[in-house]
């Protein structure tokens, strides 16, 4: 109101521009003209200022709504309309505000999963160990499948971005089958020395990857990482790993695929390549994963292992914690 008054407007115009009467607008440029910028402040409110227990905020968002509401979560409305039915009268807007400085939120959930296989050390100690102080002389690599990978095609062509517009596509789309991914990557140089593409991952295309990696590390001991799928386990892929001493299998503990670094290679395709891809048939998507791992190698760098086997062990393992009773 005041920049509008300085450009010479009447106050009837700017009230219609600002939305305000124009007795409101006299009442503003008679604060301005009074006391300059610092009149244009909230002045002192009378009465006595409310006072909020955020303490007891807190202490109610920590517990359970009431059973007879039916809902497993609190939201600021909910605990405002408890809160004034326990005799403290609370706004939803304070509610959100006492969230935000004492960090809950109470709308999101998070999973955790603790392993209960009695060799997690030795396990985790053994792959971090591959990671951190890998073998000389030896090659040290990730395999696993990224199994049901839809070809997904689009009802109707993609609408390309804009200035002001993201790329736009249609919400339905059409079933072309699925293939998996499988994948090893170099741990030293971060690329994926074998794919390969199959309608099933049965133990056979497993054995058959398996030895595409070996042949494509020839003459050389080589580590292999993999999960607790049970196809890595198959009798079959023994026998064969038993006439063929200079491949050693290493096994991410159950639960913790993550410990696999191919996983992250899976997720890179996946964002970069997959989802957002339009592709009319299952060859059409074996091909476009072949053209991205060939860019991918000419760019790709190795991942770097952080935590120690000490760190991660601190976490796996199940804790005591004050509110489970164990």
């Amino acid at each position: 109101m005041v920049l509008l008054a300085a450009e010479g407007l009447p106050n009837a115009e700017i009230g219609r521009r600002v939305g305000m009467t124009r007795q409101t607008v006299i009442s503003w440029r008679a604060r301005y003209e009074a006391g300059g910028i610092d009149a244009l402040a909230d002045l002192p409110r009378s009465g006595r200022p409310p006072v909020i227990d955020e303490a007891a905020v807190v202490v109610a968002t920590l517990n359970p709504p009431p059973a007879e509401w039916g809902v497993t979560h609190w939201s600021a409305r909910l605990m405002s309309a408890h809160l004034a039915r326990e005799g403290m009268p609370v706004s939803f807007a304070e509610v959100a505000r006492i969230w935000r400085d004492w960090d809950l939120q109470p709308h999101r959930i998070e999973t955790f999963k603790f392993s209960t296989d009695p060799q997690l050390e030795a396990k985790i100690r053994d792959v971090v160990g591959l990671y951190l102080d890998p073998p000389q002389n030896a090659v040290v690599v990730c395999v696993d499948e990224k199994s049901q990978i839809q070809a997904l095609d689009r009802t109707a062509p993609l609408l390309p971005m804009r200035f002001a517009q993201a790329e736009r596509r249609t919400h339905d789309y059409k079933r072309h089958g699925t293939t998996t991914l499988f994948a090893a990557l170099e741990v030293a140089t971060g690329r994926i020395t074998a794919d390969a593409c199959h309608p099933r991952h049965r133990n056979g295309e497993f054995l058959a990857f398996l030895k595409q990696v070996a042949k494509a590390h020839p003459r050389v001991k080589l580590h292999v990482v993999a999960d607790n799928y049970a196809t890595h386990n198959h009798p079959n892929v023994k026998k064969w790993l038993a006439r063929n001493p200079r491949i050693t299998m290493h096994f991410t503990p159950p639960g913790a695929s993550w410990m696999n670094m191919v996983e992250i290679f899976f997720g890179i395709i996946t964002r970069q390549a997959i989802r957002r891809g339009t592709f009319t048939s299952v060859a059409d998507l074996i091909g476009a994963i072949r053209i991205f791992i060939d860019a991918y190698n000419q760019r790709c760098e190795p991942f770097t292992w952080t935590k120690t086997a000490d760190q991660i062990l601190t976490k796996a393992g199940r804790q005591k914690t004050s509110d489970t009773g164990q």
